[in-house]
């Protein structure tokens, strides 16, 4: 039987609560597109490389914006989760990755799947049901801090490892917490199963997972097994005014992982990009672009546009953790629903599904030519990041202006007009002479 890991607290984000809903011309292509890139990162790196990006909240939030959606909203979290869970489905055998749990009743069975896959697969199924069962409260109970939990996703290895994305909102603030979980290195589920939990001040929160609250979490096992005589008793005496407190915190102070944290505007500022790495993408797109784009990914008819976007879908693949403290960049690949920085140009969303598809399939027969050329995109962009003096204000321009004749869509967009078509985009003059600037 394959063994069981525990886990850890990896990172968490606060974004801004958001409602509306995915359209079905957009879902569609997340379910394609987010399957190839697992499939992608798993061909390159393997399983547990695909779970710990999952658990890195720049990472996943970066993962988001490039299939689409909008790229600081608490959405991305139930869209990613639910796309991988749909398009994951039909190879999770073949895969050895599996996706369980999701939004509201679908977080609620997520025990009895990992037990039924568990049984499938040769692994403790009741021990990750165990696991998920512990990450949930940890996130709910033990560490209260206003958000109240409404989604939770459990991805198992075939090994299995696993990685737990699950998210709480607060109402009255409007805002989402999202709380990542790696298997990867967890000792314990009651002492700092995470990397971190942070975000901007608000109010009190109770943290009975920091090392430093040991002694209380001591005293509340003791309380429980001592019978309710005792627990009566501390309470009776609190009630009378005398001291009946349990000191929580010592003298050391916990490390903090990577905390996310969106902004609550619609638009993408010039201070949310690094423009410089912007610049490297849309230079890499322009070297390789319509003119030479043949020669290197032996696809006919590719533009200067596509080719940028796959250099994004590139780095989500292949970049370092450090590259993604942006994630509003990587909506530049194909825009997103809300219109921001500009609509989703399904033209080119397209082309990156069917490029990348028929790289995959290839490499299956043996042949990386086409994989290994889209990871180079991804190594021609930081080469070329000082190139270019295209102002932020400008790419937005050309690419809202451009957005039109690359079947630009939002999501008012009407489903009917926004079908997959499978023409092949090509960048306009104007991206042209940008890109080259």
């Amino acid at each position: 039987m394959a063994r069981l890991h525990h886990g850890r607290r990896t990172g968490s984000a606060d974004l801004p609560l958001h409602g509306g809903h995915v359209p079905p011309w957009l879902a569609e292509r997340m379910t394609r597109l987010g399957r190839l890139i697992a499939e992608t990162i798993v061909h390159h790196y393997g399983r547990d490389e695909f779970l710990r990006r999952l658990a890195h909240p720049f990472w996943f939030q970066s993962f988001g914006a490039v299939m689409g959606m909008d790229w600081h909203s608490s959405g991305i979290t139930t869209s990613v989760m639910g796309s991988l869970k749909r398009g994951l489905a039909p190879i999770e055998d073949e895969l050895g990755i599996f996706v369980c749990g999701g939004r509201g009743r679908h977080s609620r069975r997520t025990p009895q799947e990992l037990i039924g896959i568990g049984e499938r697969i040769g692994v403790d199924g009741n021990g990750l049901a165990r696991a998920s069962r512990l990450a949930a409260k940890v996130d709910s109970a033990a560490v209260q801090d206003g958000f109240d939990l409404y989604l939770h996703s459990f991805v198992l290895a075939r090994d299995g490892s696993w990685v737990v994305v699950q998210q709480g909102m607060n109402t009255d603030r409007r805002q989402a917490r999202r709380y990542h979980w790696l298997s990867e290195g967890l000792t314990s589920f009651v002492e700092e199963p995470h990397a971190a939990i942070d975000g901007p001040p608000h109010g009190t929160v109770l943290n009975m997972t920091d090392r430093r609250a040991r002694p209380s979490r001591d005293k509340q096992l003791a309380l429980a097994q001592a019978g309710p005589d005792q627990v009566v008793d501390v309470l009776k005496r609190m009630r009378e005014g005398e001291p009946a407190n349990v000191e929580i915190f010592g003298p050391d102070e916990p490390a903090m992982p990577p905390h996310l944290a969106m902004p609550a505007h619609h638009d993408v500022r010039p201070t949310d990009v690094f423009l410089r790495r912007l610049r490297g993408t849309l230079a890499a797109a322009a070297d390789h672009g319509a003119g030479n784009y043949e020669e290197l990914l032996l696809t006919p008819g590719m533009g200067a546009r596509s080719v940028a976007a796959l250099a994004l879908v590139s780095e989500v693949v292949h970049g370092t953790p450090v590259r993604f403290e942006d994630p509003a960049r990587f909506a530049f690949a194909h825009g997103g629903k809300d219109g921001h920085p500009f609509p989703v140009q399904l033209r080119v969303y397209d082309e990156t599904i069917a490029t990348l598809k028929h790289a995959l399939a290839l490499s299956k027969l043996g042949n990386d030519e086409k994989l290994a050329a889209i990871r180079r995109l991804d190594e021609q962009a930081r080469m070329l990041e000082n190139r270019g003096s295209a102002t932020f204000e400008d790419v937005v321009a050309a690419e809202r202006a451009a957005s039109r004749g690359l079947g630009g869509a939002t999501v008012l967009t009407h489903d009917r007009s926004a079908q997959p078509k499978r023409a092949r985009p090509v960048a306009t003059q104007d991206q042209l002479r940008l890109f080259k600037s």
